[in-house]
């Protein structure tokens, strides 16, 4: 086609859409990975179906992926999208709300039968009027139709042909926005290329078939050009936050010198740290796929015993199981990180749904005084330092870890610099090797001055045999205690221990003004929506600030200080106001506004935004 425009944007969101079965994150994750390739900024969010079995064709069985990339870092997968891509009728009234106004939409017209159409739930044989988008820049395209064309000279059965539609919606995609196909292409043939080359070459046809076909019709007469981002230099790839956490292990375990081992049940949407880690054992990783989460959580704790940094991932159902053995930890005083990727609850709840609806659970929900540290990460790039954090501090301090991360940031991608391990700290777990010339026998319980740690005796060596188990301890000895004072002195030491780690942490920081009319305050995965907003505010002259946790317990230094600056304090989180609650008690003396959505979504900006300035004129 002749004559085609390219318009400059700053930035672009696309959404794609189609049944679970449809290739819906795949085509997402080329789309994304082509774009972080040509040095734009990304974020991503996968959107599953909870009703992953649901029959095609109807609204609970719909899969989406967003990508939000632009010409400068990008901190949300964005509200709503400038490109919906709908793979059938169900799809597009499950994402019609998303659409910006004027918004273009490509759907495959070979669905829009009468049928599927009243599947979808549509009462009339227009779609698009029924949902008032009629307007839009809609582009109905027979996807099904020239894919079949497409690969007709191959020896595929019809129903692998057809699911060859989603490579050529990406191709009409990748066409749209100026980018080269040769990414997508060296991943198909990557991934299917020796075991059924057959399904690799259709696949590739179907991809060309869909930029040729975008090339050669008038509706897509405009193409759009998004120029790379002014990011810091150094080496980049796309990581999501389940990835970043197994390698921030890995790290860990190489700075500390004790071998990884991680036990875990398979449970959504944790699986993927276990997988990812399962691969690994050319670093000396040792993965065990348990029966249930007790069983993860008890051979953790074995390995920690037996001298390995020690891991078990989970969600919140499974962290409820594990809650006996999380007390055992605590008790035995063995470092061990238990990451819960939190999803919408409760019991088996919104498994692939965001949710911030576990923060009471990671600090309390144990029985007798059983305190733990507590870190959340905030962006998929960052679970990568948050895990070696945890680590770090799980074996620096003989302490157990809650790492909490959530459904957004575990599945969503960003653009990650890649960093230098000379960079990072060493790891120095207190391992004793030999019993000290000043004692007679092992004492397991006698503790450093500093971190108040223990020592870390691994089974086997000579002269430093002791007990160890779930009855209270001597608070020398190791071996069971019944006395009222030896078990007070001992949960007094172990929360000393926890509350000691606030002088290991960073100082708690502030972006912006440390006074000002309003301070947004919120912790792990919201970072990205509330930055944005709050620097959409202060670019309109608000004088908002963002104060976000990661170091949840104990709370860094500086946190009373920062409150004091401000008129106003509002706390943002996906649940019914946990973390508001927990501010209440550490910091009683101030008052706070609280901004809720418990919707198995993350934030918008436009609603954070019309948030604060609501409380602003108040």
């Amino acid at each position: 086609m002749e004559n085609t425009s390219i318009t400059e944007r700053d930035d672009v969101v696309i959404r794609f859409s189609g049944d679970s079965g449809d290739g819906m994150q795949l085509t997402g994750t080329l789309f994304s990975d082509t774009a972080a390739l040509q040095g734009n900024g990304i974020s991503t969010f996968p959107d599953y179906p909870a009703e992953i079995r649901a029959p095609q064709g109807t609204v609970a069985g719909v899969s989406g992926f967003q990508v939000h990339f632009g010409d400068h870092p990008v901190q949300t997968p964005g509200d709503y999208c400038d490109v919906l891509v709908t793979m059938n009728p169900a799809a597009l009234r499950a994402n019609a709300c998303w659409l910006r106004k004027g918004a273009t939409v490509i759907i495959d017209g070979d669905t829009l039968d009468e049928k599927s159409v009243a599947r979808a739930g549509f009462t009339t044989g227009d779609p698009f009027a029924e949902l008032g988008i009629e307007d839009y820049n809609i582009i109905v395209a027979d996807i099904t139709t020239m894919t079949k064309e497409a690969l007709a000279g191959l020896d595929l059965d019809g129903k692998r042909v057809v699911k060859c539609k989603n490579m050529f919606a990406l191709g009409m995609c990748l066409f749209m926005f100026n980018k080269p196909l040769e990414h997508a292409v060296e991943y198909i043939n990557n991934k299917f290329g020796k075991r059924n080359p057959v399904v690799a070459e259709a696949n590739v046809l179907a991809l060309k078939a869909g930029h040729n076909y975008a090339h050669n019709t008038h509706a897509f007469a405009n193409t759009y050009d998004v120029q790379p981002a002014d990011l810091p230099k150094g080496r980049y790839r796309s990581i999501n936050g389940n990835q970043a956490t197994a390698w921030g292990f890995i790290a860990a375990s190489e700075k500390s010198g004790r071998p990884l081992y991680c036990g875990s049940y398979p449970i959504t949407p944790a699986t993927v740290i276990l997988e990812e880690l399962a691969k690994r054992k050319d670093l000396g990783v040792k993965t065990v796929q348990c029966e249930d989460e007790i069983a993860g959580i008890c051979t953790t704790i074995g390995a920690s015993y037996a001298g390995h940094f020690a891991v078990t991932t989970t969600s919140g159902p499974g962290l409820s199981l594990k809650s006996e053995a999380m007390g055992l930890a605590v008790m035995t005083e063995l470092p061990i990180v238990v990451v819960d990727v939190q999803r919408g609850g409760p019991s088996t709840g919104l498994p692939t749904k965001t949710e911030q609806g576990d923060l009471l659970q990671a600090l309390w929900g144990r029985n007798g005084e059983c305190p733990m540290i507590v870190i959340a990460a905030s962006t998929p790039s960052d679970c990568f330092h948050y895990a070696f954090m945890a680590g770090k501090l799980a074996m620096e301090h003989m302490t157990p870890v809650v790492l909490l991360s959530d459904g957004f940031i575990a599945n969503g991608s960003q653009p990650w610099k890649i960093p230098s391990m000379k960079d990072y700290p060493e790891i120095h777990p207190p391992v004793i090797r030999e019993l000290p010339e000043d004692e007679k026998t092992f004492l397991p319980y006698k503790r450093d001055g500093l971190r108040l740690a223990r020592r870390w005796a691994f089974p086997g060596t000579p002269g430093l045999e002791h007990r160890i188990g779930g009855l209270e301890k001597d608070i020398l000895k190791g071996s069971p205690s019944h006395n009222p004072q030896n078990h007070q002195r001992m949960v007094e030491l172990r929360a000393e221990k926890v509350a000691r780690v606030v002088d290991f942490i960073p100082e708690q920081e502030v972006l912006g003004d440390r006074e000002g009319d309003l301070l947004v305050v919120g912790w792990g995965g919201t970072r990205g929506h509330l930055e944005s907003a709050v620097k959409e505010m202060r670019a309109a002259g608000k004088k908002v600030s963002l104060c976000h946790f990661n170091y949840i317990n104990p709370l860094p230094h500086g946190v009373y200080e920062i409150f004091s600056g401000f008129r106003k304090i509002v706390v943002c989180e996906l649940n019914e106001g946990q973390f508001a609650n927990y501010m209440r008690m550490s910091f009683p003396q101030f008052r706070y506004e609280q901004f809720n959505k418990v919707q198995g979504l993350p934030f918008t900006k436009e609603e954070l935004v019309d948030k604060f300035n609501e409380l602003l004129e108040k």
